[in-house]
């Protein structure tokens, strides 16, 4: 039973700690939408997207009216659009302009699903598709891409990465006029999750129903509050205790918003994903929950060791919250997302090396990192190899956007307003890896895939 103190905690937690629904995020299987003309499998999927989520919207302002928590953002993830391509052929820029529309038409934040999982190699439509990402995020407003390059059964496609690399600094470039907003919803994996509801690497797996309602919740604020009401030697095992009670009820919110969302849209309940995830709002980072552990400042040394301690906490204290958990799940770290991150990295004292070793141990990786406009197109590629290097041995999902500042040197910002925030451009090492990136191939499977 809950009891009028339980009831003023949660009101305290939304109102003074940025306790919020980041976002319900509903899956549409659009398997049966393909058809070998592309305008008619256009067609079939407006018509199943828009029929499935067409009352998405006004369902979530209903529930946030109901229970007075805040529900950030409505979203669509749909069935990685490479699969339709590949039999249909033609331009997939007509899908990515027809999610844009319906997306709009339903009152969406965002649809993700331009995607294709190339982790072995490219098939039909794979190709065609990613070569079609920079004109796809430059000619829509809502449409946001992902693509998986590796894995630990698979290994990691190096072709894939080189492409990718280059792939990231078109679609900077063709949006240069609206701070270079392309690549930042363009997301590269290594050990991309199926039921992931955040942007910008949602995609509706196809071991997936044909329809679920997935949330993702986001508490960063209430889990500082509690810890800065900690005295400043209470043993490190004490806190990550309150860490994981903290994280129980932030989760337990989750559980509730994502129930009711999918009975009165009439479709299955997916997973509620336990991740921290930040805003550029004061109170609401990832950085300053670390800092309040014990850190001068987020890139110090120990702050690895911080995060992990952290990151399991919250896990722990979830996932017994929640009778289906999944998605990404741990705590997330975008700089330009982040209040805390965007002052370490003025500051010079977080580093990308350190963000590096940072996402061994917590939710996805290198997010929303603001590099030189000058960026070659190897360098991103080395980036991503790195990352999905750590996903691929460590059996974890990683991910890379970096957005090139084209135009911006290191210390100048890129300002993209929102939820993405804004950040300094960060400084990346000088020395080329062209040589290793053009080898192409593939970095065979760790020994450890092999557990069959």
């Amino acid at each position: 039973m809950l009891n009028m103190s339980d009831i003023m905690e949660t009101i305290t937690m939304i109102q003074e700690e940025n306790l919020d629904i980041r976002t319900i995020t509903m899956g549409i299987s659009l398997i049966d939408c393909a058809d070998s003309d592309i305008d008619k499998s256009c067609e079939k999927v407006y018509n199943k997207i828009y029929s499935h989520a067409k009352d998405l919207v006004k369902t979530g302002k209903s529930i946030e009216k109901k229970y007075g928590i805040p529900i950030v953002n409505k979203r669509i993830a749909v069935t990685p659009i490479s699969m339709l391509a590949g039999v249909s052929g033609g331009d997939p820029v007509k899908y990515a302009k027809t999610l844009d529309r319906v997306a709009h038409d339903v009152g969406v934040n965002f649809i993700g699903g331009y995607s294709a999982l190339v982790q072995k190699g490219f098939s039909a439509g794979d190709r065609e598709l990613i070569e079609s990402i920079p004109r796809a995020l430059s000619e829509t407003e809502l449409v946001c891409s992902s693509v998986n390059v590796g894995s630990t059964k698979a290994g990691i496609n190096m072709d894939a990465v080189k492409i990718m690399g280059e792939t990231v600094r078109q679609a900077s470039e063709l949006t240069k006029d609206r701070q270079c907003i392309g690549a930042a919803k363009l997301v590269v994996f290594c050990n991309a999750v199926e039921d992931n509801p955040f942007m910008a690497g949602a995609f509706h797996g196809v071991g997936e129903a044909d329809c679920v309602i997935s949330v993702g919740v986001s508490g960063p604020g209430v889990v500082r509050s509690v810890l800065s009401k900690m005295p400043a030697d209470a043993p490190i095992n004490v806190v990550a205790e309150a860490i994981k009670k903290t994280a129980f009820k932030i989760t337990r919110i989750g559980q509730l918003v994502g129930r009711e969302a999918a009975d009165m849209l009439d479709v299955e309940f997916g997973i509620v994903d336990l991740s921290l995830a930040p805003t550029p709002a004061v109170g609401d980072s990832v950085a300053h929950i670390l800092e309040e552990i014990g850190l001068e400042q987020c890139g110090a040394h120990g702050t690895t060791a911080a995060l992990a301690m952290l990151n399991d906490a919250v896990k722990n204290g979830g996932v017994i919250a929640s009778s289906s958990v999944g998605g990404l799940s741990g705590a997330f770290i975008p700089v330009s997302e982040d209040a805390g991150m965007i002052a370490a990295a003025r500051n010079g004292v977080l580093s990308i090396e350190k963000l590096e070793a940072m996402t061994a141990v917590c939710s996805v990786g290198l997010d929303m990192i603001v590099i030189p406009g000058d960026t070659a197109s190897e360098v991103i590629s080395a980036i991503i190899a790195d990352e999905a290097a750590i996903g691929m041995v460590n059996s974890k999902t990683t991910a890379v956007r970096v957005i090139p500042a084209i135009g911006l040197k290191e210390g100048e910002e890129l300002d993209f307003g929102g939820l993405l925030g804004y950040g300094p451009v960060m400084p990346l090492r000088s020395q080329s890896p062209a040589k290793m990136i053009n080898r192409g191939g593939r970095i065979p499977a760790p020994l450890q895939s092999l557990k069959n």
